[in-house]
């Protein structure tokens, strides 16, 4: 996979279909395009989840290769970021453009991520099941 995103880790626990892999940052990480969006990046240590990824031949312990694919990351950017700044300068720029005065303008905007990042997070394992890594 040439445009993947790929990190090595250590499976922490297996439960059913869903596997617990404990990633660790590498050098290799600052030569990333997206490390400075990847939360992998930004400490020294991550749990990944990898649902339906049974495998039989894995343990506890075992060296894996985690990845997904450049454009699941960026679609996973677009929804973390993207698209909730998008939400809120457009909720900034209609409450100053009927006349709100720029406190409330900013308040409102923030308020409208509210409802978003609820919605986000009760489609979750809806998300997880096209947003995931995978074992390699």
């Amino acid at each position: 996979m040439e445009n993947s995103i790929r990190h090595e880790g250590i499976v922490e626990s297996i439960d059913g279909e869903h596997i617990r892999v404990r990633i660790t940052q590498h050098s290799a990480c600052s030569a990333c395009k997206i490390a400075s969006h990847c939360t992998a990046a930004e400490s020294k240590e991550k749990v990944v989840d990898v649902f339906h990824g049974a495998r039989k031949d894995l343990n506890v312990g075992d060296s894996v290769v985690v990845g997904t694919s450049g454009q699941t990351a960026g679609m996973a950017l677009l929804m973390g970021f993207g698209l909730p700044l998008i939400l809120l300068l457009a909720v900034l720029a209609v409450m100053l453009s009927v006349g709100a005065g720029e406190g409330s303008a900013a308040l409102a905007a923030l308020c409208a991520l509210v409802p978003y990042y609820i919605l986000l997070w009760s489609q979750r394992h809806r998300i997880a099941r096209k947003i995931a890594f995978s074992i390699e």
